[in-house]
């Protein structure tokens, strides 16, 4: 049995290990498209800050970790699939045939439509060439401009803060993370940011890039001109999923699976952030290119393609980021349900915020921002979906106490 992993991140690499713990002896190839060992994106971040060397973005620090699993790594990049064939057709390798193939190539950065993005100062934030290219342009006291204060935007932002930069920031939405909070969450972190020195502009586009690698002029559509050293792009992902025309995989916004992470070809599975998988708080099917989600995929897609059936639940919606020392989270059906309930805590001058989002007596979604303690339980009730009962109630009108609620609710006392 030849087990063929496209995509070399956590959900490959997780695949993979698994694999080999239901199988000693099946043969199992992995993919990767860079010319490094097995990484995480996320760790990038904290590799700009000084936190970690490149070592430490590593999925594997254990150089023979592969070699001593037996799981045989490639570095190419897919160039198409043959599911009728069963074999993959690789750029910088040989094809390979496969009899389970698991897709999990993961997202690339957006480019947006705007002049002059492709000079020499304008990078992504998603590889670790990018964050070479970005260590070697900006320096301490530089002016970096960053497109986009998403949830990859802001964590980014706060690794260009830490290597000393003066930064402004360009959101085009009318709040920082605008999918992740509600317009007083992103407010709040916007106000917070401002007041740690970083220039937030909200509601506001850059239309034109100009200069060269010596300096770069940025012009907003708020009119203003900003000069820059760097500009780094984060303004949003794709699945990589163009080398899957023509072969027999389903796709929409990302490849098409069932429960069972399953696509629409035989003994073909996707795993990660090219996925469309179940939404365990709407119970939709969506592209969630979240890690713990990739990971999570990666266990299950490895299961079935080993023959154990194991159908996926769903993932849960969440988000948990540090802005320059403020914690922010959200999970679930953050912005609320149809016919649901709300209740919100605020606090402006200390920064903190809590809303919850009920539907019946359940708890479906939430946002937290500078309230560490409530962002496991306010998870734990989501997932768990347990009715509050009493609680509710409570919870309306003391959404703080949530610990309480948790508790009770998980020992089945709703009447109180």
């Amino acid at each position: 049995m030849h087990h063929v992993i496209l995509g070399a991140g956590p959900a490959g690499v997780v695949a993979a290990e698994t694999l080999r713990k239901l199988d000693s002896k099946c043969k199992i190839t992995l993919v990767g498209g860079e010319g490094e060992p097995p990484y995480s994106r996320m760790a990038i971040p904290y590799l700009l800050s000084g936190d970690i060397d490149e070592g430490g973005t590593y999925l594997r620090h254990d150089k023979t970790h592969y070699d001593d699993l037996d799981i045989k790594y490639v570095q190419a990049n897919a160039k198409s699939v043959d599911s009728k064939a069963k074999t993959v057709a690789l750029d910088g390798a040989k094809d390979l045939n496969y009899d389970t193939l698991l897709i999990a190539t993961g997202s690339s950065p957006l480019q947006p439509p705007v002049k002059g993005i492709d000079l020499p100062g304008v990078s992504t934030c998603w590889t670790l060439e990018d964050s070479r290219n970005i260590l070697k342009t900006a320096k301490k006291g530089d002016s970096v401009v960053l497109m986009g204060a998403g949830f990859i935007g802001s964590i980014i932002l706060e690794a260009l803060v830490k290597m000393g930069v003066k930064l402004t920031v360009v959101e085009m939405g009318d709040r920082m993370v605008p999918r992740m909070m509600d317009d007083t969450a992103g407010n709040m972190m916007k106000r917070w940011c401002q007041e740690q020195g970083v220039t937030v502009l909200t509601g506001a586009k850059i239309e034109e890039i100009s200069g060269d690698k010596s300096g770069l002029q940025v012009a907003v559509s708020n009119g203003d001109k900003l000069d820059a050293k760097l500009v780094v792009v984060a303004a949003g992902v794709a699945p990589n999923i163009d080398f899957l025309k023509k072969s027999g995989v389903k796709t929409g916004a990302g490849v098409i699976v069932d429960e069972h992470l399953a696509t629409s070809a035989p003994d073909v599975y996707a795993a990660g952030d090219v996925a469309e998988a179940r939404d365990l708080s709407t119970g939709e099917w969506d592209v969630m290119a979240i890690q713990p989600v990739a990971v999570e995929h990666g266990y299950l897609a490895a299961q079935n393609m080993a023959g154990v059936p194991t159908p996926h639940q769903g993932s849960l919606n969440m988000n948990v980021l540090d802005t320059l020392g403020l914690i922010s989270s959200s999970f679930g059906s953050w912005q609320g349900v149809k016919g649901g309930e709300s209740a919100k805590l605020v606090d402006e001058d200390g920064f903190r915020y809590l809303r919850l989002e009920f539907s019946g007596d359940q708890l479906v979604g939430g946002q937290a921002v500078g309230m560490t303690e409530n962002i496991g339980v306010m998870r734990g009730l989501i997932q768990t979906g347990y009715h509050l009962g009493d609680w509710k109630d409570k919870l309306m009108k003391s959404p703080q106490r949530l610990t309480e609620a948790y508790v009770a609710a998980s020992q089945g006392v709703t009447h109180v």
